[in-house]
């Protein structure tokens, strides 16, 4: 790789993988075998005016390229980085300025590896005043040069008054309490399904136990989603508060998709039974949630200097994806059924009510999917890194909205036309049934 003409190419890989990470900076401990990359991204944090990146690396081996004579050592090491300043090294090195991003004047070195001497490891304290989101970055601008260590980096802010450490990034410091307060509003939610239930007892369905359920599941995935972060907040590490978190969230990923599919299909409330198409979708939804939340586990666990972050970034999104278009499928189902049964029998009223529905509940989990996945998404990116937590805020309150929703339309009424089958009906279609 020549000096005039550092690919470009390459340095885009800092932009495909590190800007779409959503992992929060904690103490990270990370090990790089044999890499050969030009550029690693490994964390990304946002200072205060009190910010501090304490990183340490250990167990370092160059594994020197076949003309030695050339290697610059200057030209290997660490810096940070704001996205701008970021858009600004890839035009300098476009345009033949530099041919390192370590060379350029406006990123900030942490550490290059010629101070190393005959040293395999550094520690090193960097003090950083001006308050913006900097990303980590490793650069090997030698060519051939594959690196070998151990890098533990901790990014925290000094609270102003009592200067304590922070580890969690401006902007995200009020995390566990967000989280904390919709965790509550879940438990009162839950209490007051349970007192529905009680007083609706005589018409009740499978469907609204498995709504009680999704509740109970979402609420302790907030609370131990606060307690993690909050753990993380103090000592940069979760303490175990992460393996909770994970096992609530997947169990509760499982269950919303299931809710779903089986509200869709109109199970417990319009029929007892799932047809084989729809036992399929479920066949289908909850496999692809298993990998998803092992594709989500690796993402925030690994962080993006891993060589796999990106393909199980894309593994992720698009399993994700996959998941949100099957669970669309049972309610288009139930929408056809209804319009012709409104058409062709002589409750024709009764499916017309139906069938309004379940196309306003097709609309919403449209909605509701879009926000989550797109507009959230979206905020997080543009909005400031200070206000980063109002897409949290956001995506919480849609979902929120979502589940009173479901509860509300679904609820157990016994004049409500929506959820009734009268007894000609139900004799009808089992007598349909038995011919068959």
């Amino acid at each position: 790789m020549s000096p005039p003409s550092f690919p470009l190419l390459l340095f885009l890989f800092f932009v495909t993988s590190l800007f779409y990470s959503h992992s929060l900076a904690e103490i990270r401990s990370s090990e790089v075998r044999s890499d050969d990359r030009p550029i690693i991204p490994f964390d990304e944090f946002g200072f205060t005016h009190r910010g501090r990146l304490e990183l340490n690396v250990s167990k370092i081996s160059l594994g020197v390229p076949s003309n030695p004579a050339n290697l610059d050592l200057s030209k290997v090491g660490f810096f940070l980085c704001t996205r701008d300043t970021w858009m600004h090294v890839l035009e300098q090195i476009e345009d033949a300025e530099i041919t390192c991003a370590l060379q350029s004047d406006v990123v900030k070195l942490v550490y290059t590896f010629d101070k190393l001497r005959d040293n395999s490891s550094f520690d090193t304290l960097f003090v950083e005043t001006d308050a913006d989101q900097y990303s980590l970055v490793f650069a090997n601008c030698c060519p051939q040069l594959k690196i070998t260590m151990t890098v533990r980096s901790a990014m925290y802010n000094l609270d102003a008054k009592s200067g304590n450490r922070d580890y969690l990034s401006a902007g995200k410091a009020i995390l566990p309490r967000i989280y904390f307060i919709f965790s509550l509003v879940y438990f009162c939610l839950a209490l007051f399904w349970i007192f529905v239930l009680y007083k609706k007892r005589l018409t009740i369905h499978a469907i609204h136990f498995f709504m009680l359920a999704v509740i109970i599941l979402k609420a302790l995935n907030l609370l131990c989603e606060a307690e993690d972060k909050s753990y993380i907040k103090r000592t940069g590490s979760a303490h175990g508060w992460d393996v909770l978190f994970y096992i609530f969230s997947f169990l509760k990923g499982i269950m919303l998709f299931t809710l779903i599919v089986l509200i869709g299909t109109g199970w417990s409330v319009l029929k007892p039974y799932l047809q084989d198409k729809e036992k399929k979708v479920l066949m289908i939804v909850i496999p692809l949630q298993v990998v998803a939340n092992i594709a989500q586990i690796v993402i925030d666990e690994n962080g993006p200097y891993g060589d796999e972050w990106v393909t199980w970034k894309q593994v992720f999104l698009l399993v994700d994806v996959i998941c949100c278009c099957a669970v669309l499928l049972p309610i288009v189902w139930s929408i056809n059924n209804l319009r012709e049964a409104a058409k062709s029998d002589g409750k024709a009223a009764v499916n017309l009510m139906k069938l309004t529905l379940f196309r306003q509940y097709y609309v919403v989990v449209m909605c509701y999917i879009y926000f989550t996945r797109v507009v959230v998404y979206a905020l997080e990116t543009i909005t400031s890194y200070r206000y980063i937590w109002t897409s949290v805020v956001a995506g919480e309150v849609t979902t929120l909205a979502f589940y009173l929703f479901t509860g509300y339309k679904f609820r157990s009424e016994v004049h409500n036309p929506y959820l009734m089958i009268d007894d000609e009906e139900e004799e009808a279609k089992f007598g349909d049934e038995f011919e068959l």
